[in-house]
């Protein structure tokens, strides 16, 4: 049948995807508009099935809270490159997924990707079909819920990190400016546990062995290697927990001492740093 310039258009208003593309796809379906959206769905899963293990560096990280700030969600949506970060359509699907989870207060990435957007059709088809009209990889990154009695978040500079801290123990105090000045920490110095409790058995083994082999090249005794361990242990833990940071506006106190100026018994109970890089 003969495909018109009036359909071509139609279904390029209902899909967003290119004016070939859509000829295509309504030349394959015999000019019938729910197959040859089905066509290009099915273009969509090809390129990302071609592309899935390139890398995805780029996109953007956005944050919502609720209106008591008890409550913080981020996401990332990811992409291969800086241009199609700054796409419209990339950004408005980044924008509806975080509306959705905000709707939804989806647990996880999993559940977040299951859930359906405006026209029924799920954040996972979405994505695929962006990744189809776009032509490289697109994915669903990161997704943190964060609650607790106030959370405060930060976006960096270039929309490629963001920080949710959780506070506990506010008692009315306001935390907003000391909780952007902990947020950029974090985001700066990307700690990799709230306090020494929550670093993994891996990591700690993993610099016990760092720390006798240093000792070792310096020509310590083998007797001593250990002691010597454990002490750059607890300077790692100084220097990657947060906190006992020392506070980067003021290296006379750290994190922990900061919150007890701030509020006596104010505490910070997780922290969610998400990149793109």
């Amino acid at each position: 049948m003969s495909i018109t310039a009036a359909d071509v258009n139609k279904l390029r208003q209902m899909t967003g995807a290119g004016m070939m593309d859509c000829k295509k796809a309504l030349t394959e379906a015999n000019g019938d508009f729910d197959a040859a959206i089905d066509f290009l769905r099915k273009a969509g899963q090809k390129v990302a099935a071609k592309r899935a293990d390139n890398e995805t560096n780029e996109g953007v990280v956005l944050v919502a809270l609720s209106g008591d700030h008890s409550n913080g969600k981020l996401i990332a949506l990811a992409c291969e490159t800086e241009p199609v970060s700054k796409v419209a359509d990339f950004n408005n699907l980044a924008n509806d997924i975080l509306a959705a989870a905000v709707a939804t207060h989806a647990p996880s990435l999993h559940d977040l990707l299951a859930q359906p957007l405006a026209d029924g059709r799920s954040v996972e088809g979405h994505i695929i079909e962006l990744t189809g009209k776009i032509g490289e990889k697109i994915t669903l990154a990161a997704y943190e819920n964060v609650s607790a009695e106030k959370v405060v978040s930060y976006i960096h500079s270039n929309n490629k990190i963001g920080v949710l801290v959780a506070f506990e123990n506010v008692q009315g105090a306001d935390v907003l400016e000391v909780g952007k000045d902990i947020a950029m920490q974090i985001t700066a110095m990307k700690p990799v546990a709230l306090d020494k409790d929550g670093v993994d058995a891996e990591t700690i083994e993993r610099e016990i062995e760092i720390g006798k082999d240093q000792a070792r090249q310096e020509g310590k005794p083998e007797a001593m290697l250990e002691k010597i361990a454990v002490g750059k242990l607890e300077k790692f833990y100084k220097e990657q927990t947060l906190l006992n940071q020392q506070f980067v506006k003021d290296s006379s106190i750290n994190i922990k001492q900061l919150l007890e100026q701030t509020q006596k018994g104010l505490t910070i109970t997780s922290f969610k740093r998400i990149a793109l890089a």
